[in-house]
């Protein structure tokens, strides 16, 4: 009689041993984490590709692109809410690498509001020809091309938050697919050992890049995302 106490607790231990989130990953998938995130983009990239010869709907590009990107953005964003900030701070950075980042920082903001200028003024005079003198028609035309430049701004608000975090994430993990060490906090998923390998493993920069930033611009090559140019005709 007095087993039947221990057996209890032992088929107890065993219950939630399986209930635990330590165990719903199969063992292929923590051993491999990054191939098999390899394998789940390019999957969804090929989607892509097809979608543009199917021609769906035009909002299943983001629905597509955001697919191919949820494992990796996922387990990005947990390692980036697990890291405190101060995990961050740059170590060993040279001078020269300073102002070289920020220089670049700032050719690109130049070239950014140039290509804004030139396009506000193209777009500008397109309406005049459009609309004429007719102030609630051109009124009208502004409105309906700023709806159609919201997917535009969401999609390059998109491409900066990919690029971002995983720049971030090179500076926290670097590029192997079980880093041998990192700035990730120990404390992160110290009693799940297997779902902090995988999701370290699925939190790589590469991945993150091609899955995020990679498929939307396949996308956007492709066609999938129509802009302003239907609104003017």
């Amino acid at each position: 009689m007095s087993d039947t106490p221990a057996m209890a607790r032992g088929a107890q231990r065993s219950k939630q041993a399986v209930r635990s989130p330590e165990n719903w990953a199969p063992g292929w998938l923590v051993r491999n984490p990054l191939y098999w995130g390899w394998a789940w983009t390019g999957f969804w990239a090929l989607l892509i590709v097809v979608d543009e010869f199917v021609d769906l709907a035009g909002w299943t590009w983001y629905l597509l692109v955001g697919m191919a990107a949820l494992p990796t953005l996922m387990a990005t964003l947990a390692v980036l809410q697990a890291t405190p900030r101060r995990h961050l701070k740059a170590v060993g950075e040279s001078v020269l690498a300073h102002f070289f980042v920020r220089f670049v920082a700032l050719v690109a903001a130049f070239l950014v509001w140039g290509i804004s200028v030139v396009m506000s003024a193209s777009i500008s005079t397109t309406i005049q020809s459009l609309a004429g003198d007719n102030e609630r028609e051109v009124t009208g035309l502004g409105l309906n091309l700023l709806a159609a430049s919201i997917p535009l701004v969401v999609s390059v608000l998109w491409l900066a938050f990919i690029v971002r975090c995983a720049w971030f994430l090179r500076r926290l993990r670097g590029w192997r697919q079980v880093p041998v060490t990192s700035r990730v906090p120990k404390k992160f998923l110290r009693a799940q050992p297997r779902m902090r390998r995988l999701v370290i493993g699925l939190a790589h920069p590469g991945l993150l890049l091609v899955a995020g930033l990679g498929t939307s611009v396949l996308a956007l090559l492709l066609g999938a995302l129509e802009l302003t140019i239907n609104v003017l005709k």
